[in-house]
């Protein structure tokens, strides 16, 4: 089964991009903290976002449309998953239901094409 190996071999555009890694080399997580936030579901998650940061505005978010950001908020973070888990940008785009034209126009919307150069150019410095 030669194209299993070749499948092995293979490092797409998107092999160095690891969302994880970036946090940690920008050193905004460590090993606790991933345990921590994995004991959270999602919904916590972001509420106890949304309560932190409220906390300096004295618990107001007044002005700031909440939920029409929630949903460009989670595609954005959809799309990096994508890009992490996934070796190429059409891996990604089935990956999200999505096909690849839409995929390479919300990446140059969230501007996340920029991370894999720098994630990249991180791996390959050491």
């Amino acid at each position: 089964m030669i194209w299993k190996k070749k499948l092995r071999e293979y490092k797409g555009p998107n092999y160095y991009y690891s969302l994880k890694n970036k946090l940690r080399r920008e050193n905004k997580i460590d090993d606790h903290f991933e345990v921590m936030v994995n004991g959270l579901t999602l919904e916590e998650l972001i509420g106890l976002k949304l309560e932190i940061a409220s906390s300096h505005l004295n618990g107001k978010l007044y002005g700031f449309p909440i939920l029409s950001a929630i949903r460009s908020m989670a595609e954005e973070a959809c799309l990096r998953y994508a890009a992490s888990a996934c070796r190429t940008s059409t891996e990604s785009a089935l990956f999200l239901g999505i096909d690849n034209a839409r995929y390479l126009n919300k990446i140059k919307k969230f501007n996340i094409r920029k991370d894999f150069i720098e994630d990249k150019d991180a791996d390959s410095n050491g």
